[in-house]
């Protein structure tokens, strides 16, 4: 019908800008955008290590193989605070999180220590820690600690984040999940934040495909 045309020409008239306008402020909808990811500095490695794990990244028992890395996270003036984590390769655990200013080679030891405290009875001489080539995991002070409890360190090919997927993933499922949905106006809203994330919904509610929906924390204790 002509009524029909007359619609049907109103309606693909209509641009990108009207479109947008009126999602933002009829519906409303907004899109999520992610920021820049900031430049990464690079300092001249003690020590790097081989790939012992191959993208193996099954693990038979509890503590057997572990990854760590950084990501960085913003607050609402646009400055950047630095989380590193680690997680059980065995059920995709957080054994430990800690979110800071700077990334350093002292945040990586911390949260190493943190993880260690965390396992009564964990024997360090029999696990592996893997990790990308980052300098605080390559620092003097991260590679000599290690060696001073008996870690296994691992490390991907320079510029292989698939040889740390699990690493990638936990970190795009906290960004998906929580922290492209929320603006953090302190220090202290996102710390609280992310620790909630990693040892309260990623640990004890939220069921992880590789463990067959099960829940980090049901795999783990059988429950």
């Amino acid at each position: 019908s002509i009524r029909g045309k007359s619609s049907m020409k109103s309606w693909t008239s209509i641009t990108l800008t009207t479109v947008h306008k009126y999602m933002n402020t009829e519906l409303p909808l907004f899109s999520i955008t992610r920021k820049r990811k900031p430049d990464y500095e690079y300092g001249a490695p003690h020590k790097v290590f081989e790939n012992k794990l191959h993208q193996d990244f099954k693990a038979e028992s509890i503590n057997q193989k572990w990854c760590t890395d950084f990501t960085y996270l913003f607050l609402t003036d646009g400055s950047k605070r630095y989380n590193c984590t680690i997680i059980d390769l065995h059920d995709r655990s957080v054994i430990a999180s800690i979110t800071d200013k700077h990334i350093t080679a002292d945040l990586a030891k911390e949260t190493l220590q943190k993880a260690i405290d965390s396992q009564p009875g964990l024997d360090t001489n029999h696990f592996i820690l893997h990790s990308d080539q980052g300098s605080p995991f390559t620092s003097k002070v991260f590679t000599e600690y290690c060696e001073s409890v008996g870690i296994t360190q691992s490390m991907s090919k320079a510029g292989y984040p698939y040889d740390n997927a699990p690493m990638e993933r936990y970190y795009n499922t906290l960004k998906n999940e929580l922290v492209n949905h929320h603006s953090y106006h302190s220090e202290k809203e996102l710390y609280t934040s992310i620790e909630e994330f990693a040892y309260v919904h990623y640990h004890h509610e939220r069921p992880h495909s590789y463990n067959n929906y099960k829940t980090p924390f049901e795999a783990r204790y059988g429950v």
